[in-house]
């Protein structure tokens, strides 16, 4: 039994794993809640909305007050990875889980933003020890941190620059109001001056008081939901208009014409179905236009790009169509997500959150060799660690892409060719496959790791 260190934190229980599988202990200080929790039908309720993560109780094969297996989640994400649409879904998640509550005589506890993970193409509440019996002498108690882990970077997206969701990476128990009060432009509307500006104007006010005095007032259900729905409404009225950049319009202008899209796309497929893949990471995916010959296919696919427009772009459609296989994600493959928190072990990174069955890497090499100046053996290093199988397309000097990139800068790569790429590539792999794209000078590869 290992146990979870992202879950140190509360007091009512812990997450441990063995075997492989996921499990959570529920502390006896916890009891009454739990008991409220179960027996008044909210968890029913909840798992029956697809709002929480289904659990099975599994105390009589341990020494504890309550044991309870949840179904496993296929890749765990962090805020900061989300695109602003993911963003807004997790938010009205809590929300709905917060009024759903409260019609039940409970609350919700925590508002972390970490209680929220994407699984089979929606959002899911997964801390089933967030919630307690409502007490209608307090305020909704997880109200200031809503605001710092959903409102405030949310806000900061739709106001301001969609980049700025990762200060999460900074803040781990969310954005300071302070902050986001200093960001957000002065005239950001009723609902943003009362839960953003106001909100930290009044904590600095009341951040000097020391005397413990609290008087004692009546928070009743009216109250708790009046709350909920205005801070519903507000994240609803937050958008952010999409736009092309260079990658979220990228399929737009690429240089195959149709028969080397066609046999691009063959290959893709053919290699996919070689691997015998349950689990596939596309690096550099786009819009997840070659993610999905993998996930259409039943394989538990996570598309990263380090565009956000793009990943907004791949999310929706995963909406729209209800996908269930694809997770699009944000991530700079040059500076991906690291472990963060105490000790670092509060949030893992990339890295450490899975090993992929296979590796996708499509239209990518050029950026990372020629734009960002990484040797071949170091780009094979890391894919080495984090695949068992690596589809990769290797663009040489003569392609118009890699010539664009050269057009700005000096050539300074004279080992940037087939030779070297085989060469260093072949330090970590083996070449199963190669073959080039039909009417291009491009070459798809399939390697193996070599164990």
């Amino acid at each position: 039994m290992t146990s979870v260190s992202a879950s140190f934190r509360d007091p009512s229980g812990f997450i441990f794993k063995k075997d492989g599988l996921i499990y959570r202990q529920i502390n006896e200080c916890y009891k009454d809640n739990w008991q409220k929790f179960i027996d008044s039908g909210l968890y029913d309720k909840l798992v029956s909305e697809n709002m929480l993560i289904r659990h099975d109780d599994v105390s009589k094969d341990f020494d504890a007050y309550k044991v309870i297996r949840p179904e496993m989640v296929d890749f765990i994400s962090y805020p900061y990875e989300w695109s602003f649409s993911q963003y807004k879904d997790a938010a009205l998640l809590t929300l709905n889980i917060q009024k759903t509550a409260l019609e039940y005589g409970m609350s919700l506890k925590d508002a972390s933003a970490y209680n929220v993970q994407f699984h089979k193409g929606k959002p899911v509440f997964i801390d089933t020890l967030s919630f307690e019996i409502l007490n209608e002498k307090k305020p909704w108690v997880a109200y200031g941190q809503f605001c710092r882990h959903f409102l405030a970077p949310i806000a900061l997206m739709a106001k301001q620059d969609i980049r700025l969701s990762s200060l999460m990476k900074n803040y781990i128990d969310g954005i300071p109001l302070d902050l986001a009060d200093k960001l957000l432009p002065c005239f950001s509307g009723f609902g943003l001056y009362m839960n953003i500006h106001l909100h930290a104007k009044s904590q600095k006010k009341y951040e000097s008081v020391h005397d413990g005095k609290v008087k004692e007032l009546k928070f009743s259900k009216s109250y708790h939901k009046a709350i909920v729905n205005g801070l519903i409404s507000l994240i609803e009225s937050l958008k952010f208009a999409t736009k092309d950049t260079e990658w979220g319009d990228y399929y737009t202008f690429t240089n195959y014409d149709d028969k080397a899209q066609n046999s691009k796309e063959n290959l893709v497929k053919d290699f996919i179905k070689r691997t015998k893949s349950l689990t596939l990471w596309d690096i550099g995916a786009n819009n997840g236009y070659y993610s999905r010959m993998a996930s259409d296919t039943g394989i538990k696919t996570v598309a990263f790009d380090i565009d956000p427009i793009a990943v907004e772009k791949n999310y929706r459609q995963v909406k729209k169509n209800k996908e269930e296989n694809i997770l699009p994600l944000i991530m700079d493959l040059t500076n991906p997500s690291p472990a963060i928190g105490w000790n670092l072990e509060e949030r893992s990174s990339v890295v450490q959150r899975g090993k992929a069955d296979t590796v996708m890497a499509l239209a990518l090499i050029h950026h990372l060799a020629i734009s960002n100046n990484l040797p071949f053996k170091m780009i094979a290093k890391f894919l080495a660690a984090i695949c068992k199988n690596l589809i990769i397309e290797f663009v040489p000097k003569n392609d118009s892409q890699v010539q664009k990139l050269l057009s700005t800068r000096e050539d300074i790569f004279p080992g940037y060719d087939i030779e070297h790429f085989e060469a260093d590539f072949g330090k970590y792999f083996k070449i199963i496959h190669k073959e080039t794209v039909s009417n291009s000078v491009r070459t798809l590869y399939l390697f193996k790791v070599i164990d």
